[in-house]
């Protein structure tokens, strides 16, 4: 009978930090298609399974939920997005219902004037950037990716699956799931299990996400139900910020323009880390009494069913952990701010797609992946928080913004230009 040698295995352990690199000099090249774990089946998931996918590799995601699928409200989709979502071959089917909105507009919430706008539909715009500005219904961007990921013959989906466990040894990655005695062995595993990620608190264990004492409202309705000056004020196309003293209230139309996304964002005075009863209801009135009449009109239309806190985390550099690496939200959770969490989501997706395309073993290709994003990721995580400060701005910090916002010309896209021009090779890859 012939034995298999015993290979040392290393275990993580749920809130124990423990680097489980095995050494390098017993791990062979891979020179043939890896199978790669996806823990996760929302945006950032799915966009890497994909992405890896059509870098010639064999790809399982495990989503937890019973049925895949996104809830929430619109999105923005800045061309370093539109760029990622051609390159993952699906840009076409989410600009069938996706807007491309003329502008986008700041006002002040108090006074009604326009503060700034940028015109994305200028010679500046497309000379510059390429590929166009979206906005997107959250759950229509996710469907377009799992339909092209239920298309892909070299991606599997399972629902039902909870992580509690990833047992690495010098040749695999193990999961364990809280629902069945079966284990899932792939070469490695890509943790893109969101803002609660529970593979980072087994990497990283640097605690629970960073609430800003802010919430959320949000939703979209059907334009056809809009009355009055809402009713008119709803056929603008364009993304609307309307800014005022900690709060801020965000309009757009998605869905081919059939529906309407309003979110009202505010700070709560009544923040309890262990309670949910503040960011209430109430509250979000009493925040937004004194706003101008459009602001006014639009708030009873605001959805109310769910609040949402808003968090985020101070950034960190080590998403490698031996053949595990962490991805989306649960690699930089940001405030939407500058509306880019899903768009650094499908940077991350396109980057560890070329990265493995380009690398036989998998530790090469997160190390790359790691080198590429972590930096960039951290800016747009740290300068989110700067641009809701600004945003959120009182008496004569919101007086000096508007007139410094004020003379700037629609044409102006320099102090955003980093933001949506994404750091690496994004060329096209041949699809397998």
């Amino acid at each position: 009978m012939v034995r298999t040698p015993m290979i040392p295995t290393q275990k993580i352990q749920v809130g124990r930090r423990i680097d489980p690199r095995p050494s390098r000099r017993h791990l062979p090249v891979t020179t043939s298609p890896l199978h790669i774990a996806v823990v996760g089946g929302g945006i950032g998931g799915l966009a890497a399974a994909l992405a890896i996918a059509r870098s010639g590799h064999r790809v399982t995601v495990v989503e937890r939920a019973a049925r895949f699928g996104e809830i929430g409200a619109g999105l923005q989709l800045a061309p370093n997005a539109s760029l990622a979502l051609e390159e993952l071959g699906v840009l076409d089917a989410v600009q069938r219902s996706a807007v491309a909105p003329p502008q986008l507009v700041m006002m002040d919430a108090l006074t009604g004037k326009q503060v700034t706008a940028l015109d994305l539909r200028s010679d500046a715009y497309r000379s510059r950037f390429k590929h166009p500005y979206l906005v997107t219904h959250r759950t229509d961007l996710h469907g377009a990716l799992l339909a092209a990921c239920e298309e892909h013959p070299s991606i599997t989906l399972r629902t039902g699956r909870t992580v509690t466990d990833a047992v690495q040894t010098q040749a695999e990655v193990r999961l364990h799931f809280a629902e069945t005695p079966e284990r899932l062995s792939a070469d490695a595993v890509v943790a893109a299990d969101g803002l609660h990620s529970r593979l980072r608190q087994i990497l990283v264990n640097d605690g629970a996400p960073v609430c800003s004492k802010y919430v959320a409202y949000r939703g979209a309705l059907p334009v056809t139900s809009m009355t009055g000056s809402m009713a008119q004020h709803a056929t603008t196309e364009s993304v609307i910020v309307w800014a005022g003293p900690r709060m801020h209230l965000v309009q757009y139309p998605v869905r081919r323009g059939e529906l309407y996304n309003q979110v009202a964002v505010f700070e709560s005075d009544h923040y309890d880390p262990d309670s949910d009863d503040w960011g209430t209801e109430a509250e979000l009135e009493e925040r937004f009494v004194d706003v101008c009449d459009v602001v006014r009109d639009a708030l009873p239309l605001v959805a109310r069913d769910r609040r949402w806190p808003l968090f985020d985390r101070l950034p960190i550099t080590d998403w490698v952990h031996g053949r595990i690496v962490l991805l989306g939200d649960a690699a930089h959770p940001m405030l939407q701010y500058l509306a880019q969490g899903a768009c650094q989501a499908l940077e991350d997706a396109v980057a560890l797609g070329h990265a493995l395309r380009d690398h036989g073993h998998p530790e090469d290709a997160f190390a790359s992946y790691a080198a590429l994003r972590t930096e960039r990721a951290a800016s747009i995580q740290t300068n989110a928080r700067r641009f809701g400060e600004i945003c959120h701005m009182d008496g004569m910090g919101a007086f000096l913004r508007n007139q410094l916002l004020s003379d700037r010309t629609p044409e102006d896209f320099d102090d955003v230009a980093w933001v949506w021009t994404p750091a690496g090779d994004l060329q096209p890859a041949t699809t397998p």
